[in-house]
């Protein structure tokens, strides 16, 4: 009995779909076993259709990646068969085994609740339980949680198994442990965990939805085409923002820039959409612009700037070097 016990997976992803299957190569890829479960009551048919159709997305994903010189293409078996595909009859086991357990199952508050009830009833008391829900609110699903305490959102952008940020949401209740082991369980897989409130939209969405409209805004004004948003986004604003955080790049080139540059637009194309936020007004008042005033979103007090600069420097030729952007200077001779 203890030999079976330790071949169970300590993690499981329930909800066999895409999220799932993400999620279950992250682990699979970091060396562990992970169950996917599926708690669906399904004829053998359908169960070995839906099966069939999980593995062979595994491999693709994975093959994908070997394709790509990532990993080797002797590696896409060992690391696919570290996933445990579960259907509903196994399910009770697999929940009792997991200390990490991923609920992806479709967006309605129905199919959460039904989730949830499989879920509490299986789970051991010790279980992290987190729920992927990209919509619903972390003070929502809480009551559906039996000890909430143990309780987070914890929400993953496609795909799963490359990107590495993973958006987690607690509710008041969460135990300050718990957050702490989740962290540090996502770290171990290589993500990058960061933390916010119980807010719609949690942070990357939040902000991608806002880019990606005005896109869509300035196609349907005739302010550019798709094409040159596109390069304008990969090579200038991506570019930008991956070398800086969002908010170290208003800190680094001053709150007032932000300040003046949305009362302009603003006035000039819309100020429900181009005003600014309070605080941004305030801190100007205050004189914290950033950087060049020694305080802003961050404290800059006792650090060295001019090491600073070259940090930040270093870090844009480093993405445009990556996207091959970056030429050595021109060597003419004057004639």
């Amino acid at each position: 009995m203890a030999n079976e016990a330790a071949s169970l997976s300590r993690f499981a992803a329930v909800g066999a779909g895409r999220m799932g299957r993400g999620i279950a190569i992250a682990f699979a890829y970091a060396g562990h076993r992970i169950s996917l479960i599926d708690l669906r009551p399904r004829g053998d048919e359908a169960w070995q259709r839906l099966r069939d159709e999980a593995k062979a997305e595994i491999e693709a994903s994975l093959s994908g990646l070997a394709q790509l010189g990532v990993i080797d293409a002797s590696q896409v078996g060992p690391i696919a068969a570290r996933v445990e595909l579960v259907d509903a009859a196994a399910a009770p086991r697999a929940l009792a085994a997991a200390e990490l357990v991923f609920e992806g199952v479709p967006e309605t508050m129905e199919a959460k609740r039904e989730a949830f009830e499989h879920i509490n009833r299986h789970c051991r008391d010790d279980a992290i339980l987190t729920s992927t829900t990209s919509s619903i609110l972390v003070t929502q699903l809480a009551s559906l949680v039996r000890l909430p305490e143990r309780f987070l959102n914890m929400h993953w952008l496609n795909p799963a198994y490359v990107i590495p940020v993973v958006e987690l949401s607690c509710h008041p209740g969460t135990d300050a442990a718990v957050l702490a082991r989740t962290k540090a369980l996502m770290e171990e897989i290589g993500k990058l965990p960061v933390v916010c409130g119980a807010s719609p939209g949690y942070i990357v969405p939040r902000l991608q939805a806002l880019v990606m409209n005005e896109a869509a805004r300035m196609i349907e004004e005739g302010a550019a085409t798709a094409e040159e948003i596109d390069k304008a986004t990969r090579y200038g604003l991506g570019l930008r923002f991956a070398a800086l955080g969002v908010v170290e790049f208003i800190d680094f080139g001053g709150c007032d820039i932000l300040h003046h540059a949305s009362r302009e637009m603003s006035a000039s194309l819309d100020a429900g959409r181009y005003t600014a936020p309070a605080i941004v007004g305030k801190m100007v008042e205050q004189g914290r612009l950033g950087l060049k005033s020694g305080s802003g979103f961050y404290d800059y007090e006792g650090r060295d700037v001019a090491a600073y600069r070259r940090d930040v420097l270093s870090r844009t030729l480093g993405e445009l070097r990556h996207a091959g952007l970056w030429r050595a200077p021109a060597d003419r001779t004057l004639s």
